[in-house]
C-alpha cells in the first residue's frame, strides 16, 4: 500500500487556497445538497422506526362493528362469544376515540382502561399497574401537557360531552411511553369516564382487541370470527401496518420528487466541474509537467484536492443534517410526512442511525466528485506542455 505523498497533499491544499472562490462555492453547494438529502433520509428513517414501534404495540386482531358501511360501537357481550372460538387467548374491549380541542387546533386521543383487565399495550399496562386513576382523574402525554398549559389547564380539563354537558377531569400526572408518536397526544382515563365523554352506554366499546395463543393460527381464527359475526370488520396488526405504510408511502412521494431534483442539481454541478478547466488551471498543469512532474503526480494532486473538498462537504452536510433533524426537530421537512394541523407533528423525532444511508450519501458525494476532478486534469496532463502553453 502506497503512502500518502505529503508534498502532493501540500500542493493540493495550496491549490484549493489559490482558487478559493470557486472551491468555496462548490464546497458550499455540495454541503447544502448533502445536508438536504441527509435530512430527508434521517426524517424518513426516524418516522419509519417510530411507526414500526407504535404498530408493534397494537393488538393482534381488532374487531369493529359496522352500520351503513361505517364503524360504530360494539357491545361488550360479544366478548363471551369470541372467547368460545378455539385458539383465542384473550379478548379486551377498547374504549377510545378522538377529542377535538378546537381552541388550540389540537386533537387528543382518549383511551379508557380498567386496571383489572389484561392490557394489550405495555404503556397501558404500566399505567394500570400504578393505579393512579379514578372516576374523575386522567393521565396525559407530554404533548397534551404542552397544549393544556398554553390554555392554562394545569390541574384539570373540562370536556364537552355529546349532550353538551361539561365533564371536569383532574390531571393526575404525565406519563411517557416507549414511543413519542404513541403518547404525545394521548389521554388515559378509566373506561367509565371515557364512556361519559363519548356518550357511550355502560356496555358499549369502540372495538375489541383479540389475542391468539398461536400466531400460526391467526388466519384460521380470522375466518372463524368473520363467520360468527358477518357484519363485523376484522383486521390484523399486519393489515394495520400495511395500511399505514401505504399512507406513509404516498406522502413519501413528495420526498422522492425533491430527492430526484436534488440529485439532478448535484450531477449538474459535477458535469460543469468535469466539462473543463480554466486557462489558468491548464497553464499550471503545463508548468508542472515542464518542470518534471509526471502525469501520475498531477492526477494524485488533483485527487487529493477532490478528496479534501468532497470529504469536508460530506462531513459538514451530515453534521448540518443531524443538527437540523435531531436538535431543531426538522420543522419544515417533518411536516411533509405528518399532517401539519395534527398535534402529533409536535413529537420529537427519535435518534436513528442508519449506516446504509450514510454510506449511500458517501457514494453520492466523494467518488463522483473526485472522478469529476480527475478526468479534466487527465485530459490536459496527457497533452504536450508546449501545446498547452500556446
Amino acid at each position: 500500500m502506497k503512502k500518502i505523498n505529503l508534498y502532493l497533499l501540500e500542493y493540493a491544499l495550496g491549490y484549493i487556497v489559490r482558487y478559493r472562490a470557486k472551491n468555496i462555492f462548490i464546497g458550499v453547494v455540495l454541503t447544502l445538497l448533502i445536508a438536504v438529502l441527509a435530512s430527508f433520509f434521517f426524517v424518513q428513517n426516524s418516522l419509519q422506526y417510530e411507526l414500526a414501534s407504535t404498530l408493534d404495540a397494537q393488538p393482534q386482531i381488532i374487531v369493529t362493528n359496522q352500520k351503513a358501511g361505517r364503524d360504530t360501537t360494539v357491545d361488550e357481550k360479544m366478548i363471551e362469544k369470541l372467547l368460545t372460538i378455539k385458539g383465542v387467548g384473550d379478548v379486551t374491549s377498547r374504549v377510545w376515540g378522538y377529542y377535538e380541542f378546537k381552541h388550540m387546533n389540537a386533537k387528543f386521543v382518549i383511551v379508557g382502561i380498567d386496571t383489572f383487565e389484561n392490557q394489550y399495550n405495555t404503556t397501558l399496562a404500566d399505567i394500570a399497574n400504578n393505579g393512579e386513576l379514578n372516576a374523575s382523574s386522567m393521565l396525559i402525554g407530554e404533548g397534551v401537557q404542552k397544549i393544556l398549559n398554553k390554555s392554562y389547564y394545569r390541574d384539570y380539563f373540562n370536556f364537552m360531552t355529546p349532550d353538551l354537558h361539561v365533564q371536569k377531569i383532574y390531571i393526575a400526572g404525565v406519563f411517557k411511553a416507549a414511543t413519542t408518536l404513541e403518547s404525545n397526544n394521548m389521554i388515559v382515563m378509566s373506561k367509565d369516564t371515557a364512556r361519559k365523554i363519548f356518550g357511550y352506554t355502560s356496555s358499549e366499546a369502540t372495538d375489541l382487541a383479540v389475542s391468539v395463543t398461536n400466531p400460526d393460527e391467526l388466519s384460521a381464527i380470522l375466518v372463524k370470527i368473520q363467520n360468527l359475526f358477518p357484519t363485523f370488520h376484522v383486521i390484523t396488526r399486519k393489515d394495520f401496518k400495511i395500511a399505514l405504510q401505504n399512507q406513509f408511502d404516498k406522502t413519501s412521494s413528495i420526498f422522492l420528487t425533491l430527492f430526484i431534483i436534488t440529485l439532478f442539481t448535484f450531477f449538474m454541478i459535477v458535469y460543469d466541474k468535469s466539462s473543463g478547466l480554466s486557462s489558468e488551471e491548464k497553464k499550471e498543469i503545463a508548468i508542472l509537467k515542464a518542470i518534471g512532474w509526471k502525469i501520475e503526480d498531477v492526477l494524485k494532486a488533483r485527487l487529493y484536492e477532490g478528496l479534501i473538498i468532497s470529504l469536508v462537504a460530506y462531513l459538514s452536510g451530515i453534521i448540518l443534517a443531524l443538527f437540523f433533524v435531531y436538535v431543531l426537530n426538522a420543522p419544515v421537512i417533518k411536516n411533509i410526512f405528518i399532517d401539519y394541523n395534527d398535534m402529533t407533528n409536535d413529537f420529537v423525532l427519535p435518534f436513528v442511525v442508519d449506516y446504509e444511508t450514510l454510506f449511500l450519501l458517501f457514494l453520492l458525494s466523494l467518488p463522483v466528485y473526485m472522478f469529476a476532478t480527475v478526468i479534466p486534469s487527465w485530459r490536459v496532463a496527457t497533452l504536450d506542455a508546449d501545446e498547452v502553453m500556446r
